[in-house]
């Protein structure tokens, strides 16, 4: 699969977390050009502020994988990955990063903290942007604009 096709697993785990009243972000760990983990947002239905896309999808990977590091996965998100998520990342050792929309308010990649390039940063993924860009802003604005 390319990136593009593993970008449109995140996509349909966004539109699954649209459907369920959740801000559309999706995420998929992928190892070795296999899905291992996949989640959508579930901040609400969970009731937890930690229950980003990419924590949980990181959260299942590593209990599949049955360890925390996970230097030969790649993550995949729709959404460029806030700063708490970004931490998630580095610490987990994810090998690359392809996320597809730019956050210019809450984004900690290439907006805001910009967090993989501090000094206290342990551990920077190779990172990929705009990957499948176009769909992941237009799903995010979509919902936005029916709330406003």
């Amino acid at each position: 699969m390319t990136a593009q096709s593993f970008m449109d697993l995140a996509l349909r785990q966004a539109q699954n977390a649209e459907a369920n009243g959740e801000v559309p972000i999706g995420c998929v760990v992928v190892q070795n050009g296999t899905v291992i983990a996949a989640a959508g947002n579930r901040t609400i239905t969970d009731r937890d502020p930690t229950a980003h896309a990419e924590m949980l999808a990181l959260r299942e990977a590593a209990s599949k994988l049955g360890r925390e590091r996970l230097a030969d996965c790649d993550l995949y998100v729709t959404l460029e990955p806030c700063t708490m998520c970004a931490g998630a990342i580095s610490h987990a050792r994810i090998r690359r990063l392809y996320y597809g929309a730019l956050d210019p308010k809450g984004g900690a990649i290439d907006s805001g903290v910009r967090f993989f390039a501090q000094p206290t940063c342990h551990h920077v993924p190779e990172v990929y942007s705009a990957v499948g860009e176009a769909e992941a802003a237009a799903l995010l604005r979509d919902f936005f604009k029916t709330r406003r």
